[in-house]
C-alpha cells in the first residue's frame, strides 16, 4: 500500500498539519488530499483516496496517511 513513486529524481513527502483537524478519519483524509493537491501531486491524491476505502480501521487509514504526508 505504499504510494506509487515517480521516475527520475526522489520526491519527499509534502508536509501537512493534521494537529487540531476533527479526528474524524473523513476530515484528516481530506486535509491529506488537499495537502496532496497542494503539492501539486494530484495522481497521488487520488491514489491515496482509492486506497483509503480499502482501509479495515481507523489505524490502518492513519498510516496510509503517514505513507503519502509528513504529518505534523
Amino acid at each position: 500500500m505504499k504510494p506509487s513513486k515517480p521516475q527520475g529524481k526522489p520526491q519527499s513527502k509534502p508536509k501537512c498539519k493534521l494537529t487540531g483537524t476533527d479526528g474524524n478519519v473523513f476530515a484528516l483524509a481530506g486535509r491529506v488530499t488537499a495537502c496532496l493537491k497542494k503539492a501539486n501531486l494530484p495522481d497521488q491524491a487520488k491514489e491515496f483516496s482509492s486506497k483509503l476505502f480499502s482501509c479495515g480501521s481507523y489505524n490502518e487509514a492513519l498510516q496510509l496517511m503517514m505513507q503519502y504526508v509528513d504529518v505534523r
